[in-house]
Parts: C-alpha cells; structure tokens; sequence
C-alpha cells in the first residue's frame, strides 16, 4: 500500500490472526497440497480419504469431529499423552468411531508424491525419540494434514505502542486500546476465534467510536 503519514479522529485496529504453523519439514511446500489449517475450506477435498489433525484444545478435537462428516477416518496428533480439550468435547471425541489418537507425537516431515501432494509423514514420539513413517493408502494415494495449534496475532507493527497481552491487543469492555482515539477489533484482540464473535466485535466498535466522536464534539 502508499507510504505516508496520514491523520485520523480514530484508528481501528482489526489485522486480524493468522494459523500457527505444524511446524514440521517441507510444510511450506504441501500448503493447500495436503496440509490446511480450515476445515470448513478444505474438509470436502477429504471426502472419503484419511486425514491427520494436530493439537489437543478444543478447537483441534471440535474440527476433527466435524471433519469426521466427510473423511472415513480422522487420526488426532497430539504432543501430550492427553487432550487440553474441555471434557465434554473429549466424550464425544472418544465416542466417535471414525476418530484415532496418536498419542506423544509431534509431525517431524512432510513429503509428497510426483505430482507434489502429501502422501506420506514422519511423526517423532516426544518420549522415545523413535520415528515412524506413515504413508497414504495406495488406493487413495494422498492425505490432509490439519493443523490447529493456536493463532499468532498480526500485531508485531505495534509493539511498544500499544499494550499486548501474549501478542494479543489489550482492549476495554469498549474495544479502546490505551491510546486515545485507538480502537482494535477481531482477532488482534484476545478473546474472538469465529467470523460472528469478530463481527460482534466489529459492531462494538462502532457503537463506540460515534460516542467517542460525540464526546469530543462536545468537549471542543
């Protein structure tokens, strides 16, 4: 975009939050190839394959089971021997057939076939140190690999500016940061992970911001 300095009445911050990466070799290269971070994006593109979820929150357990409507097996990579999910996402987890556990492990390698898709893993067991390969089914050829471990907020272009929790913009009950005038929505801030709580947000700041306008009017 135009570099510049520009003036405002108000700055809203909304830059949003981007996946944290598996973190594994060659994940960069099988990105929308077999590796994703959204399900609701990619899920159809696994129907009837096998695929692969790292993480063990609620988010990672929640969209295993909804990959389960599509995929005919879902195998939950987790680098603990037990879920950070909430207990009752757990319960449904375990009861639900098509959903597999690999428990202590960690996703070390990606690898593809000759037309550049994933086919094949190597995962490391965070207690022994042992590696195993695992290859997709000759019959399918490829598999997903999802990646649900967090988020990074796109905040680093206000370090020392504004006050940040973790990475995540510090808001009050009215989106307002600790500079005047300066309101963050979304992502950014800690607290919404879905497009309705970003969007709520969104409309919070709003409201404020003709209040905020309003109060200054008036105090000309």
């Amino acid at each position: 975009g135009a570099k510049g300095e520009y003036q405002a009445k108000v700055v809203i911050i909304a830059t949003g939050a981007f996946p944290k990466p598996i973190g594994c070799k060659n994940e960069g290269q099988f990105v929308g190839k077999g590796i994703s971070f959204c399900d609701t994006c990619d899920a159809a593109f696994f129907e009837d394959f096998e695929v692969f979820v790292v993480g063990g929150g609620d988010s990672a357990v929640e969209e295993a089971m909804y990959l389960t409507k599509f995929a005919r097996k879902v195998t939950i990579i987790h680098r603990r021997n037990e879920l950070r999910a909430a207990k009752s996402i757990q319960e449904k987890a375990f009861k639900n057939e098509k959903i597999a556990f690999l428990w202590d492990t960690v996703v070390e390698e990606a690898q593809g076939n000759e037309d550049g898709l994933l086919d094949t893993i190597i995962v490391k067991n965070t207690k022994t140190g042992e590696l195993t390969t695992i290859k997709a089914d000759e019959d399918d050829g490829v598999f997903g690999l999802f990646g649900f471990i967090g988020y990074n907020p796109n905040s680093q272009l206000f370090e020392g500016m504004l006050e940040m929790q973790n990475g995540y913009i510090v808001t009050d009950a009215d989106m307002h940061t600790n500079i005047p005038g300066v309101f963050a929505a979304g992502d950014v801030v800690s607290g919404p992970k879905t497009v309705v709580e970003a969007v709520a947000h969104t409309k919070k700041v709003a409201e404020h911001i003709v209040n905020y306008c309003n109060s200054k009017k008036q105090n000309q």
